[in-house]
């Protein structure tokens, strides 16, 4: 018997309701309700024993906030978790990493060196980051966005490649004829970039076109119209909310949830970033 529930009760209040527990992840997009701050979940880290995620607005402006109560999620009420642990990625052969590498076990991420892996923006970086980014660990390598490729050579002239100090860089749209090898090829005039830096592209507008159609459940990608912008067309041709920059980072994630190996992946990106991977850490 509970004796804390004898005596005078209002019986008019409303029975207390547990709010849902959902781990952070980066690309979710939030709301503080005690500032209205909304944001795109970029990093989520621990200091002094608490858990503190980071929100970037539309405006590229962050603020952090501690993990807890007191956050919306698409307008409901939350409990913000830590992280939840990855389970091993469904099409990876037991003991092998999402890239199909054999799993090192018992071995620490090593210091990051100083050679880096470049993308053009960060959808390009998370996929990246989810399929090779135990291999990538292991090794020691960093993949940093570019937010495009217009200054490429300035770029890697401020980078200042050398033996020790490598650039692989992977670039949207490098087909010939193009922009992109146009700005490839003055990229590759910077002294120390001959032997010391690799440019290599895949054939698509966009990242998000290297997702196999059918991990996504259709024939193939849709058609956008020019003069519209790609991601948008692409979400309005799937009904999804496409209007604001969080509907396009909330559509980012949602096609980022179905990949879950290499092998949900285009042939034409998985042998560029293992060239990419290749080229910095074979000596």
């Amino acid at each position: 018997m509970a004796f804390d529930n004898w005596g005078p009760q209002d019986l008019s209040a409303p029975a207390k309701r547990q709010l849902p527990e959902v781990p952070v992840q980066r690309g979710m997009v939030l709301e503080d309700v005690q500032s209205g701050w909304v944001g795109e979940v970029t990093r989520v880290e621990k200091t002094g024993g608490m858990h503190i995620v980071s929100l970037e607005d539309r405006r590229g402006k962050t603020k952090s906030f501690q993990l807890g109560y007191g956050f919306l999620l698409e307008g409901q009420a939350i409990r913000l978790m830590p992280p939840a642990a990855r389970p091993p990625a469904s099409g990876a052969a037991a003991g092998r990493t999402a890239s199909g590498s054999v799993r090192v076990q018992g071995q620490r991420a090593q210091v990051a060196k100083a050679s880096r892996i470049w993308v053009e923006g960060k959808h390009d970086a998370e996929l990246v980051e989810k399929v090779w980014g135990d291999d990538l660990r292991v090794e020691g390598i960093v993949v940093e966005p570019l937010h495009g490729v217009d200054d490429l050579k300035s770029a890697i002239a401020a980078f200042n490649p050398g033996p020790a100090r490598r650039l692989g860089i992977l670039v949207d749209h490098l087909v010939a004829g193009s922009k992109e090898s146009r700005i490839a090829a003055e990229a590759m005039t910077v002294p120390g970039a001959a032997g010391n830096v690799l440019i290599v592209g895949h054939p698509y507008i966009d990242v998000w076109q290297a997702i196999r159609p059918k991990v996504l459940g259709i024939d193939a990608w849709p058609s956008v119209p020019r003069g519209i912008d790609w991601k948008t067309g692409i979400l309005r041709a799937f009904g999804w909310p496409h209007e604001t920059a969080e509907d396009i980072g909330l559509g980012w994630q949602r096609l980022l949830g179905a990949v879950r190996s290499y092998a949900d992946l285009e042939a034409s990106l998985l042998g560029r970033v293992e060239e990419v991977i290749d080229f910095l850490t074979v000596p």
